[in-house]
């Protein structure tokens, strides 16, 4: 077997590459294939009798009575929101504690970390501000 030259290593680099995600895309390829047959088999087995009920919109078990707009407590979506924002706020932190400790990054870690509480931090006092944060 002849020796890989300059010339032919970085096309075996290329073909290595290549392989590795060709394995990706072929269980990828897989993947879609059994969801199809399977959506496609129940296409064909199921049973199709419509009737006027099964048109109906069902919500909860509930016959659906007036039109579909309701008014909603625009608060909770404030509270989801908050939560959001301070459960992000812990997924950055314990990353930046690893890096933190890493030699060379400490300073540049700290000040990034320190404009991202910032954001935070304004964003808290606007919600206590607003009263957002009593609770009625």
């Amino acid at each position: 077997m002849p020796e890989p030259t300059v010339r032919t290593a970085p096309l075996q680099l290329a073909a290595d590459y290549f392989e590795s995600y060709s394995v990706v895309g072929l269980l990828a390829a897989v993947g879609v294939l059994f969801v199809a047959v399977a959506f496609g088999a129940g296409r064909l087995l199921r049973p199709v009798v419509p009737t006027r009920e099964k048109l109906l919109t069902y919500e909860c078990g509930v016959d659906p009575v007036g039109e579909g707009w309701a008014h909603t407590q625009v608060r909770y979506y404030v509270y989801a929101f908050l939560y959001v924002i301070f459960a992000v706020d812990s997924i950055f932190l314990f990353p930046w504690a690893t890096v933190f400790a890493a030699p060379g990054y400490g300073g540049t870690t700290l000040v990034e970390m320190l404009i991202f509480l910032g954001f935070l931090a304004v964003g808290l006092l606007y919600a206590w501000k607003k009263g957002v944060l009593a609770w009625t």
